[in-house]
């Protein structure tokens, strides 16, 4: 064979190493990306369950499309507490605690004033910086006036309200909003298609190292009061829609504690309707539930829009989506017009995993989870280690498995405007601006076990199987009593397990000492 035809072998046989080595490198990149997952975290604003047509407690004429498929994409979860009111359930999600245990979160100032020290009530997505991932933060912030942009996040559009109280009702249109630490501006529009739009416009790449993986924390101001839809939704909801009354909107509430029996945020006035005087969410009963769901609409429309912007960047496959609330919000159940109290009606929210490939689709998890489980489930996708003792438990084994058995609980409290430290000590009445009691909860199975925080107040049992709207208290029925004791022994091992700084105070129960 002469050199030259050697040389020829030569050089074909190196281009076609050099095209597999290419295709290799090509996968194993693939694969990397694949370790690390792109994270956009959907976070609406006192959205009950009721108002995703999906839900169990949602009304025939609730109609959320896109939030639906979303649903069929992954697992739904039927009962999601992520927090008691909006502060603390974000502070919750930023740390990974809860109330009781984030250190320096303080009020301040005109509501909704509030401060923390950074050293003291650290946020983890600086270790996710630190393993990679580009941050973002979109939206609403109610916790202190220091919104992190640099420290924790790479980008951030906000609209501060604890910086600016005066424009801290404005939930719908001019916003005070700065853009990456900028000095704020008057910004005009609807704000949740401003945001979706903000959030495309990350999605496709503006405002991120496209190399990295990235997180987003979308925080929409919407569904909270007051109600207001979109132009293009107002009126979209027929006036004479069946909308039934809540069974103890009224009273008497035999067996509930005193604040719940005095509860009456609804009165029927002269012409036969009810109406509240509650601010800023005034309105008549029937008007104000047709507007909150037409709020709603536009964050449905928005979850879509976000759909298709993943597909058509062809990030979709590889983006873990959280699609959830800070809480619900109780209408006219149990007297309520409101969020903080234990009940499902003012609390539970909507949450919604998907994965494509990753996590099953259309399947629904009746097993209880709460806002502090997502953190520590973030960081096990995401493959980064937590730098701190988290107060929630991965669920991941619950997104693997959605219909399994499981032992998985959910501890929740509710310390009014007290956080960290400022819970050392136990309150002797209700909190002044609530009118609610300090309280903690446990969930487990069908059960919910509450504990009123103030002397001289019962305790609560509740099966949310064979009674969802939690009408009977089935703490002093006799053969009950075991239930009872062992629920309150695990709460308070919970309670321990969390360095929670009340748990030796909480008053003792005489039908629960045996």
């Amino acid at each position: 064979m002469n050199p030259s035809a050697k040389f020829h072998i030569t050089s074909r046989s190196f281009f076609a190493i050099l095209t597999v080595v290419t295709t290799l490198l090509l996968l194993v990149s693939r694969v990397g990306a694949a370790d690390k997952p792109n994270i956009l975290y959907i976070y609406t604003d006192d959205q009950s369950d009721r108002t995703v047509s999906s839900y169990e407690r949602s009304r025939a004429w609730v109609e959320t499309p896109n939030i639906d498929r979303l649903a069929s994409s992954g697992v739904r979860f039927k009962h999601a507490y992520n927090g008691t009111w909006c502060m603390p359930a974000r502070a919750t999600f930023l740390t990974g605690k809860l109330q009781y245990g984030v250190q320096s979160m303080r009020m301040e100032g005109d509501y909704p004033g509030s401060e923390y020290n950074p050293q003291k009530a650290p946020f983890w997505m600086s270790s996710f910086k630190k393993a990679g991932y580009t941050t973002a933060h979109i939206g609403k912030w109610h916790t202190g006036t220091d919104t992190g942009y640099g420290r924790d996040w790479d980008h951030q559009i906000v609209w501060n309200r604890p910086k600016f109280p005066k424009n801290s009702g404005n939930y719908y249109d001019d916003q005070m909003i700065s853009f990456n630490g900028g000095e704020a501006k008057m910004t005009k529009g609807y704000t949740t298609d401003n945001y979706t739009k903000w959030a495309t416009e990350y999605i496709k790449g503006e405002g991120r190292d496209e190399k990295k993986p990235w997180l987003l924390w979308l925080c929409y101001a919407g569904t909270h009061g007051p109600f207001t839809p979109a132009k293009r939704h107002e009126g979209t909801l027929d006036e004479n829609v069946n909308i039934p009354l809540p069974s103890d909107m009224f009273g008497p509430r035999p067996g509930k504690p005193q604040y719940v029996k005095r509860r009456q945020a609804w009165n029927r006035a002269d012409d036969g309707k009810l109406y509240t005087k509650r601010p800023p969410k005034d309105g008549e009963f029937y008007e104000s539930s047709r507007r909150y769901q037409e709020t709603a609409m536009s964050l449905d429309e928005s979850v879509g829009t976000l759909i298709e912007s993943l597909k058509a960047s062809g990030q979709l496959d590889n983006t873990l989506i959280i699609f959830t609330s800070d809480q619900g919000f109780a209408w006219g159940q149990h007297g309520f017009q409101h969020k903080i109290a234990p009940y499902d009606a003012n609390i539970s929210c909507p949450l919604i995993v998907s994965f494509p490939g990753v996590i099953p689709e259309d399947r629904v998890c009746e097993t209880p989870v709460g806002g502090h489980d997502l953190v520590p489930t973030i960081f096990n996708f995401a493959g980064v280690k937590m730098p701190w003792k988290m107060h929630g438990r991965d669920i991941t084994p619950l997104l693997e498995n959605p219909e399994a058995k499981s032992d998985h609980t959910v501890l929740m409290a509710y310390t009014a405007r007290s956080y960290g430290a400022d819970t050392n000590t136990l309150p002797a009445a209700e909190d002044e601006n609530s009118n609610i009691p300090w309280w903690t909860s446990y969930r487990k199975d069908n059960y919910k076990y509450i504990v009123n925080l103030i002397p001289g107040e019962i305790d609560e049992l509740y099966d949310l199987t064979a009674d969802p709207d939690e009408i009977t208290n089935l703490a002093f029925y006799p053969e009950y009593q075991k239930t009872v004791v062992q629920l309150r022994r695990e709460l308070l091992a919970e309670l321990r397990r969390t360095d929670c700084p009340f748990v030796e105070q909480i008053p003792q129960r005489a039908f629960a000492i045996h």
